[in-house]
């Protein structure tokens, strides 16, 4: 009964956010709408027992820490405005607002009343440290003679570089959205109302001016437009997103992104930007921002800035397992081309941002592709930031791990908090909402876009229908679709999509390649019989009338594909990386006798897939024969043993050693021999 009452109250939320945005927004908003989270019912055994263990185990120890660390500590303070700031960041007030969030997608799906109880003394604790005119932020109120020393001493003034005043806000105002939509309850929206209210008296043209430090703040405005209809909020996230690139203190002749604005990309207006740069997180979250507002204002200059901006990162500066971010310096992209796979930087975070892009840009233009590189990042360069059990993180996500690893910027094994947190904290907000990303709606037509056991209530024409998956996947490529109509036939499209991985694209560009290209033919069944791909934008179209028990079946090749890098990624010249379904493997030193950075695999090898249950969850191995590269002294040899490859996202769960994504397959040349030598004579 109580799970019925949470989801006719998120509902009924629900609802009058899509009244809001009907109202205001009249017809400019995405063409495809994303289905509800909360009209999904998880049976399957990847995604539902992740974000059950998130649920019981990530977000109390998230809490707990925030807790134990003095994060909860600083609203009590700032409410008596008496103490000292007791963490090291600004911006450490995120930590619980994000948590919060994470809570309050998770109430939907599992209640608990202890746990909403104590959600409920936390906003209070946020609401007593809010100053009467709306301004929280605890690293200033706490003491307004000595805030902390990112902040300046008045306010705002340090926001382009350092404060993190509105990045503050705009996690506060994404928290405030999934509370308000889950709980029903008032408490936590009426604060970061209270405070919006005040960053759109301060900011704007005749105002104000100042490009926000760290995005973030631009997308949750949009959330509270959506909620309440206050154009006041989407002109002001608009305005924050058009202040770029027109600060006069950057040096543009400067190659320095810290000098020339590139770091947070200020360096250009954003109608003019069409690269991804500077800190990936903050990249990240300022592409789906403008994405947003694209959508919502007609605004042409905008879309074209932001799809030129995705193009440049699919085709240039994305790695294999989704990962983004190069470059430790600054957390941020490098330059084209510039993916190195020893010092690969890969921040969990820019993994989160870059999920919330994907999913706007496919609601922006319908097309498949957009989905294919959301799931690539999903399962392989996210889910590698959360231990399996639940509570240990990555905040970097490596590449290769080899016995000389010596970048101290990086992580070799994970760790169960960082004095930043934003990883594991995002991590407790992105899990629960991943049932949101399977579904899409236009009109009449039904998008399929992730394939998890379950059962999806939709509404067409103001008909009822429901659609159960039934698969294995992503272990499994046999996918089957049952159709229920609440009453007699329904006509409308399924739009299925094919992966690019089933159609021989590795990804949506010439970056990498499977080699050779010759898997096994996807086919499609509808009560049984052949029909023919007819493919739209990536997805198979099926129109017709739909009536109860029509059963939709989707087999999609499961063979084991060598991915080929492009030729200006010249750190992977002549190796490969292998990937399974959408899911990328990786060569782990405990199953390969202590070590992976020794491992040759031949282009003659064959693979065989092995379930085994009891190994890292369940997971399917990958089996074939690879040499070993020995070196005693100036004697070089190679011996053949068994090899075993691991899905990308389990590494790091049985303790410290190497590991190889990307694996060569010849000895071509001196260097490698080298790295051989510098790797055995490393102490471990």
């Amino acid at each position: 009964m109580r799970v019925k009452q949470i989801h006719r109250r998120w509902q009924l939320s629900f609802l009058c956010v899509v009244m809001s945005v009907t109202t205001f927004a009249q017809q400019r908003d995405y063409p495809y709408t994303a289905v509800p989270f909360t009209q999904i019912q998880l049976s399957d055994q990847f995604w539902l027992p992740r974000i059950k263990v998130n649920h019981t185990v990530t977000i109390p120890a998230s809490f707990e820490r925030c807790e134990s660390t003095g994060r909860v500590r600083n609203f009590e303070m700032a409410a008596a405005q008496s103490g000292k700031f007791c963490t090291t960041f600004p911006f450490d007030d995120t930590d619980i607002y994000k948590t919060i969030e994470g809570a309050s997608f998770s109430l939907s799906l599992f209640p608990d009343k202890q746990l909403e109880a104590y959600i409920d003394t936390l906003i209070d604790k946020v609401s007593k440290a809010q100053e009467a005119d709306g301004y929280l932020y605890t690293a200033r109120t706490i003491n307004p003679a000595q805030p902390h020393a990112w902040a300046g001493p008045n306010r705002w003034e340090k926001e382009r570089e350092l404060s993190h005043e509105l990045y503050n806000s705009g996690h506060l105002y994404e928290a405030a959205a999934a509370h308000f939509a889950a709980t029903g309850k008032k408490n936590l929206l009426n604060i970061a109302l209270k405070n919006a209210d005040l960053v759109c008296h301060v900011f704007g043209k005749d105002k104000l001016h100042v490009a926000p430090g760290h995005q973030v703040v631009e997308m949750g405005l949009v959330k509270l437009y959506r909620i309440t209809g206050n154009k006041a909020y989407l002109e002001t996230a608009r305005f924050f997103i058009e202040e770029r690139g027109h600060y006069k203190g950057y040096d543009a002749k400067s190659n320095d992104p810290w000098r020339n604005g590139a770091y947070w990309q200020d360096h250009l207006p954003v109608t003019q930007q069409r690269e991804a740069i500077g800190h990936a997180v903050r990249a990240g979250y300022l592409y789906a921002a403008v994405a947003d507002v694209a959508a919502l204002t007609g605004d042409s200059l905008l879309l074209h800035a932001v799809d030129s901006i995705w193009q440049n990162l699919v085709s240039k500066k994305l790695y294999v397992q989704g990962g983004a971010g190069a470059v430790s310096s600054g957390e941020r992209y490098g330059n084209n081309y510039e993916l190195p796979n020893g010092t690969a930087y890969n921040e969990t975070c820019a993994a989160i941002a870059n999920v919330y892009w994907n999913q706007r840009m496919f609601q922006l233009h319908g097309d498949a592709k957009y989905m294919d590189v959301l799931e690539k990042i999903l399962y392989n360069g996210l889910i590698s930031g959360v231990g399996l059990d639940g509570k240990s993180f990555f905040y970097t996500n490596a590449m290769q791990v080899t016995n000389n690893f010596n970048h101290s910027a990086l992580e070799r094994e994970r760790a169960g908090w960082f004095e930043c947190s934003c990883c594991p904290t995002n991590m407790t907000r992105l899990l629960p909402s991943v049932p949101g990303y399977m579904y899409a709606q236009r009109g009449s037509d039904v998008y399929v876009n992730l394939f998890i056991n379950s059962m999806a209530s939709l509404s067409i024409n103001t008909k009822q229908v429901s659609i159960e998956q039934k698969n294995n996947y992503p272990w499994d490529g046999d996918l089957q679709f049952v159709i229920t109509p609440a009453k007699g036939e329904l006509n409308f499209a399924l739009k299925m999509r094919i992966p690019g991985w089933a159609q021989q694209v590795a990804i949506p560009s010439d970056l990498y390649r499977f080699v050779p290209a010759n898997a096994a033919p996807v086919q499609l069944f509808v009560n049984g019989t052949a029909v023919p791909l007819s493919l739209e934008k990536g997805y198979a179209v099926l129109q017709r009338n739909w009536k109860k028990g029509d059963v939709v079946t989707l087999k999609l090749p499961m063979d084991v594909q060598r991915v080929a890098a492009n030729n200006k990624l010249t750190e992977n010249a002549g190796k490969v990386a292998l990937q399974r379904g959408p899911l990328m493997y990786c060569a782990e030193w405990a199953d390969n006798n202590g070590r992976a950075a020794n491992l040759i695999l031949p282009a003659q090898a064959s693979f065989t897939s092995s379930w085994e249950p009891a190994m890292l969850n369940g997971v399917m191995l990958l089996k074939s024969t690879a040499n070993a590269l020995q070196i005693n002294g100036s004697n070089v040899q190679t011996v053949t043993q068994p090899f075993v490859a691991i899905p990308y996202y389990a590494w790091a769960n049985r303790g410290k050693g190497e590991m190889m994504l990307w694996l060569p397959e010849q000895i071509a040349d001196v260097q490698i021999i080298t790295q051989q030598t510098l790797a055995n004579s490393q102490p471990k």
